[in-house]
């Protein structure tokens, strides 16, 4: 079973002059909508409950007004709580003093925002170094890193340029150089993408999953794009009016929606190139046929197993071990077949 690294605990946020008073109200189930219009305040949060697994990727997702960005923002409490618990690698981060949170900040956890926070007076380079000058580190020894992690991002001689200088795209691999260069074990990156043209956002997100593959970070990912959480994610939660309406890795999420919200979500994936063969196989059963890799999409299996005169095909793990096997049949309906879920009510289309 997987570390956990981020704790996230009955968290509740409402904005508002009192929102301690009416606390209890939203404990009992009142609505965004009935807290607006009978006490002036508004629903940031409700009842959040989310474990973050050490070194994997954490998806949050979710419509505009959801929370997600209000929720990414409690982990290093640049927004204070009204009620719950957030404990990082076993310290609640809400019970740290002044220098505790000033030194979580600086050497626990970076974090990436969606308009890029650089410094228009600084050069990359000094964009770049930024975080290890907070930490105090030597001016050479914050170039040095600095470089280092600009070259990563494919951003070598760019180091005396200045951010008007650069597109949308290089200005984000700033900010992510600047957060990785901190070497922080949390990395936080609420929507970095979505200013992004579809090309240079594509591109930047080939860039984190090939820096993931060999730094295993923890990364809390927010986006409002189901295409980018099923990419990128470990795991996702999606939100709406503050609260997790589902969570679970993303072979879950597509195969068995909770509700109706998380269906409209989901209705026009193409299922071919997000489920994977592990998903359809008859798990223990060995079978002549060709190894696939238990996360090769349908799409790709479609294409081996269609093509070898027994139509089927073992799945074998990260170790090369079966696992299960797959048949043509299974692919075709994997693709082709409803949605499943728990809940009656979700529509099936």
């Amino acid at each position: 079973m997987a570390e956990t690294k981020i704790s996230i605990e009955n968290l509740y946020k409402i904005f508002g002059l009192r929102p301690e008073s009416v606390l209890p109200d939203v404990q009992q189930g009142m609505s965004k909508q009935d807290l607006l219009e009978k006490h002036n305040h508004v629903l940031g949060l409700k009842d959040i409950n989310i474990d973050v697994a050490a070194r994997e990727l954490s998806v949050i997702m979710g419509l505009s007004g959801s929370g997600k960005s209000t929720l990414i923002r409690h982990i290093n409490r640049l927004i204070e709580p009204t009620s719950g618990r957030i404990v990082v690698n076993g310290q609640d981060v809400l019970a740290m003093d002044k220098d505790e949170l000033i030194k979580f900040r600086r050497y626990g956890v970076s974090m990436v925002f969606q308009k890029f926070g650089l410094h228009v007076h600084k050069t990359v380079g000094e964009n770049a170094a930024y975080g290890l000058m907070i930490q105090g580190k030597p001016i050479e020894e914050a170039r040095q890193k600095s470089r280092k992690w600009l070259d990563r991002v494919g951003l070598s001689g760019f180091e005396d340029h200045y951010p008007s200088q650069l597109s949308g795209g290089m200005q984000q691999r700033v900010g992510l150089a600047r957060a990785l260069a901190t070497d922080a074990e949390i990395l936080l990156m609420d929507e970095p993408f979505s200013a992004l043209d579809p090309l240079i956002r594509t591109d930047m997100q080939a860039v984190l999953l090939g820096l993931q593959e060999e730094l295993h970070k923890t990364i809390v990912f927010i986006t409002h794009d189901l295409d980018e959480a099923l990419r990128l994610g470990d795991s996702i939660a999606i939100l709406r009016d503050g609260a997790v309406i589902q969570q679970g890795n993303p072979q879950d999420i597509i195969l068995h929606p909770a509700d109706d919200y998380i269906f409209d979500f989901i209705k026009d994936i193409n299922r071919s190139r997000v489920i994977e063969s592990k998903s359809v196989m008859t798990p223990g059963e060995s079978v002549d046929g060709p190894n696939l890799p238990h996360d090769l999409v349908l799409e790709e299996a479609l294409q081996i197993v269609g093509a070898v005169p027994s139509s089927q095909g073992n799945v074998v793990d990260e170790d090369k071990r079966v696992i299960g096997s797959i048949s043509l049949k299974q692919i075709i309906d994997g693709i082709a077949r409803p949605v499943e879920s728990s809940d009656p009510d979700v529509r099936y289309r």
